[in-house]
């Protein structure tokens, strides 16, 4: 009876201690994935921070070399430039919050980082949706500007329109709105294909419009895909920030920082 009781409590105290180190074992594995979690999430937002740092810098040289707003008055604020400074600063803004939250272990870090992907990625899905419903309309919007600065490049020498022009037909190898008839009877020497001087110069044959509308259709799938791997990496990122929210929120490290 005794040798009985002794083997119970022998099996017994083997299951307890086996569920014991079998929790145990559980706990330390997910303390090392929650680990590994927190430090990839670093990792990859300290990479975005520097890819918001070079986007927002590209910018700025875009600003003061690039701008084109004389070409296009209609989208003066929504200029490539513009985009460029704006995304800059929104990826440097939000990678920071994200490595800041995640290494430091706050929860207040983590759940703005999270609202703020989830803010983006329904205005990145907007964006998209307004390009495809009013493409027709911003073509024609830009077909207009094109021509009314023309016209005012084709007015006065020097002034800041046909520098543009000038600079977005030596960029994009083309001329005038549809061809070189635009620019007739004075067709300006970056419409030349070689020399202007001699008697009968070669002019390029496409228009700015034309090629314009190439690029962006050559371009379409891309940007398309571009924007979708975007909202993945973005859900991905709120994945991560609200399982390591969630785990900070249980362990009761509260706001700390």
């Amino acid at each position: 009876m005794v040798l009985l009781f002794r083997v119970a409590l022998n099996c017994s105290l083997y299951r307890l201690f086996f569920k014991a180190g079998l929790v145990r074992g559980c706990h330390i594995m997910a303390q090392r994935c929650l680990k590994f979690l927190k430090y990839t999430m670093c990792v990859a937002n300290f990479l975005c921070f520097l890819c918001g740092v070079a986007v927002l810098g590209f910018g700025v040289y875009m600003l003061m070399k690039f701008r084109m707003v004389a070409l296009l008055p209609s989208l003066a604020s929504v200029n490539i430039a513009n985009m460029l400074l704006i995304s800059g600063i929104v990826i440097t803004c939000v990678s920071f919050l994200g490595f800041l939250g995640a290494l430091k272990e706050n929860r207040c870090l983590l759940l703005m980082y999270f609202l703020l992907l989830f803010l983006l990625m329904l205005v990145e899905l907007t964006a998209a949706c307004l390009l495809l419903w009013y493409g027709e309309q911003l073509s024609g919007v830009i077909t207009e500007d094109l021509k009314k600065s023309l016209e005012v490049a084709k007015g006065s020498t020097g002034n800041q329109t046909l520098s543009e022009w000038d600079l977005l037909q030596k960029n994009f190898n083309c001329c005038g709105v549809t061809n070189v008839t635009d620019w007739e009877p004075k067709v300006p020497t970056s419409c030349c294909l070689g020399e202007c001087s001699i008697p009968k110069p070669h002019y390029k044959e496409k228009g700015c419009l034309v090629t314009m509308t190439t690029l962006f259709e050559d371009n379409f799938l891309t940007t398309g895909i571009s924007v979708i791997v975007l909202c993945m990496i973005e859900v991905l990122g709120m994945c991560f920030a609200m399982t390591l929210f969630c785990h900070i929120s249980r362990s009761g490290l509260g706001y700390k920082m």
